[in-house]
């Protein structure tokens, strides 16, 4: 079986299979790639990770695109700043790199909602189907992305090669329609390079999720057998994604895979004939509140940090895999690959004290109101908030010896009667609260966090803050709400201190360069660095500093804002490596 389906006469891909093989300018050809994210990277450092992957000898860089990174209010879609993929891809083509592009509207990845706009799921659960409410939000989506895409195709002198369809579609559903709507909405807009499909090596995976035209590809730790045994006649053998390492949970262990374990694996599926990107290359940040959330009987929110125990770490150093990598690789190059460059510069350790600046309940009093008044609580979504804190606010009557419910809560919440806290609730445990002292009248305030939206399987989509309402006593519904919304820009309220709440402090630096920033004695946390949002820490871990790249610091004074929910740090440390916690070897499956 040949490589079928050209849509587009006259314009030929630059990568085709046949019988079995990947072919390139009529001779064979192998994909040697690895996974970096333009949405993990600072984009001043874009350039530093591609050349890196280049000298670990892939040929190829493969990325998703994260639709809500792109169009986070609806119908203002961003490709400027960090949003410039065209740069991007562009970059990776003068590094010598070519480019698999996975803009499927679902890309899972660890990211918030999947890649989905939270606006779009606020208002259908009928996603990766052909629902016309979602295809219509796919379709204006892909009316701005593709077009920008089309000219950077191999075809016309880019560096694209190929190009996904959906992702793992078949561990999710069975709408045959939607693939193919999926694959002609791609090629009607001008796609010409090789399609591809992803999923697990299962036979009712690979079922659902393949379509004609596209050539099947697989994601495993370790099955390179089982996608042979898999594999469509004609097909060329590809695991899109082969996971070297893996990402972590709060409250988990590090996960690592070693060097050996991950060759192992590599050198069957090249002795195999197969092609390969290694997920991840490297992993990068979950800056800001992208990271999501998987669920397997509870909520397993993502740490800040996408490491994932790659070849090419956080700060874009290179350890033993890199070098395995290097070696398996070099063969299948004509020249000698690139020198590697030389590890990045690093900030000296140095601890400065954080100074409170407002108690976290008087903090809350400050934040902008969202919504009018209500009898329910609003979600988020109906609030148009993306994601952090939403502040829930009514009167209520306790009767003496009273609890207090949360029926529906994503994910976490703070609770306070007028301003004494009562206490912490969180998404899988008993959402109920003994409210202490005799009958009285109060304000009850309620700080939801959102842990990270879910980006994997049924859930995928799930709405966050308070999904029903708040009882007295399991009984009687507690009615005539308001809403606060913590943005993500920087908070700035002064006040009376307390032991949660607010913190800054100043940094003295020379000149920029990377650091990892830790906070003793902090509990739950978010970090602003000079007004951008770092991202969150943990004390359950097992992350414990946080990646702080050079492009965000400046020579001179810097300042970083901490908000923690339960227990003000003590001080920023700055530290020249990082902490990711007791390991676990894993490999996923």
């Amino acid at each position: 079986m040949n490589q079928a389906f050209s849509p587009s006469p006259g314009l030929n891909p630059a990568i085709v299979w046949r019988d079995g093989q990947l072919f390139r300018n009529g001779q064979p050809h192998r994909i040697l790639s690895g996974a970096m994210h333009y949405f993990r990277i600072h984009p001043d450092q874009w350039e530093d990770r591609l050349r890196r992957l280049a000298a670990m000898g892939a040929n190829t860089v493969d990325t998703y695109v994260a639709w809500n990174f792109h169009e986070r209010v609806e119908g203002d879609i961003r490709f400027d700043g960090w949003r410039d993929l065209e740069s991007f891809i562009r970059l990776a083509g003068d590094v010598g790199l070519d480019v698999f592009l996975r803009p499927s509207p679902y890309i899972c990845a660890e990211w918030s909602n999947g890649g989905l706009p939270f606006w779009l799921t606020g208002r259908t659960s009928a996603i990766r189907t052909s629902d016309s409410a979602y295809i219509a939000a796919v379709d204006r989506w892909y009316d701005e992305l593709i077009p920008r895409m089309v000219p950077l195709q191999a075809a016309h002198g880019g560096p694209i090669v190929a190009v996904q369809i959906e992702n793992e579609y078949g561990s999710f559903g069975s709408d045959s329609e939607y693939i193919r709507q999926q694959r002609d909405a791609l090629t009607s807009r001008g796609i010409v390079e090789m399609l591809t499909t992803a999923d697990g090596t299962q036979r009712d995976m690979v079922t659902h999720g393949a379509t004609e035209g596209a050539m099947t590809t697989f994601t495993f730790g370790t099955g390179v057998a089982e996608a042979e045994a898999l594999l469509p006649a004609g097909h060329s053998l590809m695991c899109s994604e082969l996971w070297g390492g893996w990402f972590d949970h709060w409250g988990e262990q590090h996960h690592v895979r070693s060097a050996d374990s991950m060759m192992s694996t590599v050198d069957e599926l090249l002795a195999a004939g197969g092609s390969v990107s290694m997920y991840m290359a490297h992993g990068g940040t979950n800056f800001g509140l992208w990271a999501g959330a998987n669920y397997d009987r509870v909520v397993q929110p993502t740490i800040t940090s996408y490491d994932s125990d790659a070849p090419i770490g956080e700060d874009g150093s290179t350890n033993a895999k890199f070098d395995a990598l290097r070696a398996a690789f070099a063969p299948f190059h004509d020249e000698e690959l690139p020198a590697v460059p030389a590890p990045n510069p690093v900030q000296p350790a140095q601890a400065v004290a954080l100074t409170a600046a407002i108690g976290l309940r008087a903090m809350l009093e400050t934040l902008p109101a969202v919504g009018g008044a209500s009898p329910m609580p609003q979600t988020f979504e109906q609030l148009g908030v993306e994601d952090g804190i939403v502040v829930y606010q009514a009167q209520i009557d306790i009767p003496a010896d009273s609890k207090i419910d949360i029926d529906g809560l994503r994910d976490r919440a703070v609770v306070f009667i007028d301003d004494e806290r009562i206490g912490v609730m969180e998404h899988d445990g008993e959402h109920v609260l003994t409210v202490p002292g005799g009958a009285r009248r109060g304000i009850l305030t309620i700080l939801v966090e959102s842990l990270g939206r879910i980006n994997y399987g049924p859930l995928t989509g799930e709405h966050k803050g308070i999904l029903r309402g708040v009882r007295v006593n399991g009984r009687r519904y507690i009615h005539g709400w308001t809403h606060r919304a913590l943005p993500l820009e920087v908070p700035t309220a002064t006040g009376t201190p307390d032991m949660a709440g607010v913190a800054t402090a100043t940094v003295e630096v020379e000149a920029p360069a990377d650091s990892w920033l830790a906070f003793p004695g902090g509990v739950k946390g978010m970090v602003w660095l000079n007004g951008f949002l770092l991202g969150r820490y943990w004390s359950r871990g097992p992350q414990l500093t946080l990646y702080a790249p050079a492009p965000l610091w400046k020579a001179g004074a810097n300042e970083i804002v901490v908000l923690d929910t339960d227990a003000l740090p003590t001080a920023v440390e700055l530290r020249e490596t990082p902490e990711y916690g007791p390991v676990e070897e894993f490999i996923g499956s």
